[in-house]
């Protein structure tokens, strides 16, 4: 039987969060008032559908209330904020293991739309460690809570969005029957390549990615402003990937991460005119056609599929921008994507735009 593409999940407080809930993972979206029923408000209001800061203050905080998920051992965050005053945005998480234990909050770091966003080195204790953007534990927990902390005038937060994986699953939904009526179908999405940069653009998969699905939207951000705008100083590169759903975010995207268990869930996307970055990596020969002969991590716009079932990407990697569409062998593509990442996606629209 076919998981539930998308599921309403009841959380502690009485909210319907939109769930997407697939065997590998599951993605809770809080971005209604509704869904932050029960959360603890301390200098922060609910504005309509958006938190802001309440009058007065200069800083404020929303902790919510339990969100309880299926069994879960890494935690990516994603959020949506508008921090052009000035001002900054911090997510913070705790898990619930056995015998309902909490563990300590841990930082995904400080966002902000000025130079100065970044993540935070040296979390790691008997409960798990922050990997730059996901929260990796040592064992199995059922619960969540997150806390988020704004700060400046004028500071917005949109949506808050939680993935949570079994890493043992990752792989399960491998070789999951296609749906041929998505086939023969690709998004036009404008092709550039990130090796054009002499000054990092090796390492500026991301936020390449990133700047073809805005261009995609009609947000024309050139890639050197992407790559410039998702950088995390702690981190030291453009890769973290919570940082790059943000920074779509202030463009103004209804932006998150996601996992997808396969293939086939992807080419719902796909069809529905919405393409992905997609993350993978791969050794020497296992990705045939691929401008780069290894990596250990790579990010790419999905744009559809071929007539017969072949994923066609958008490659950031290409020498050139008019290299950059390729098409690689289904089932190698889907192995590494899942096998490397857990089938991990961005998923970058304009706010509206119904989803699969």
């Amino acid at each position: 039987m076919r998981a539930p593409l998308l599921a309403a999940l009841l959380l502690a407080g009485g909210a319907e969060a939109l769930t997407m809930t697939y065997p590998n993972s599951t993605t809770v979206l809080h971005e209604r008032a509704a869904d932050w029923q029960g959360a603890t408000l301390a200098g922060v209001g609910v504005r309509g559908d958006t938190l802001t800061l309440a009058p007065g203050k200069a800083s404020g905080t929303l902790t919510s209330p339990p969100v309880k998920v299926p069994a879960f051992d890494e935690l990516v965050p994603s959020w949506n904020a508008g921090t052009a005053g000035g001002g900054s945005v911090t997510v913070e998480v705790r898990t619930q293991g056995a015998g309902g234990t909490w563990s300590r909050w841990f930082s995904f770091g400080t966002w902000q739309r000025t130079d100065g966003r970044t993540s935070v080195n040296g979390q790691r204790d008997a409960a798990g460690q922050v990997l730059t953007d996901t929260l990796r534990l040592s064992a199995r927990a059922s619960a969540y809570q997150y806390r988020v902390t704004l700060r400046g005038a004028g500071t917005e937060v949109r949506l808050i969005g939680m993935n949570t994986s079994d890493r043992a699953r990752r792989s399960a939904g491998l070789g999951h029957p296609g749906d041929r009526a998505a086939w023969g179908k690709v998004v036009d999405v404008p092709m550039r390549s990130q090796m054009l940069y002499p000054d990092g653009g090796e390492v500026w998969c991301s936020p390449t990615s990133v700047s073809m699905l805005l261009a995609r939207h009609g947000v024309n951000v050139p890639v050197p402003q992407a790559a410039k705008g998702t950088f995390d100083r702690a981190y030291g590169g453009t890769g973290n990937w919570a940082f790059n759903a943000a920074y779509a975010g202030e463009q103004g995207m209804r932006a998150f991460v996601t996992r997808l268990p396969h293939l086939a869930a992807a080419e719902r996307y796909t069809a529905a005119g919405v393409p992905l970055a997609v993350s993978l990596g791969w050794k020497k020969g296992e990705l045939p056609g691929a401008p780069l002969s290894y990596s250990d991590g790579h990010l790419m716009v999905l744009v559809g599929f071929d007539a017969q079932g072949n994923p066609v990407l958008n490659d950031p990697a290409a020498p050139t921008d008019a290299g950059v569409r390729r098409t690689y062998p289904r089932a190698a593509f889907e192995r590494l994507w899942l096998g490397h990442s857990g089938g991990l996606s961005y998923v970058i629209a304009p706010p509206g735009v119904r989803l699969p």
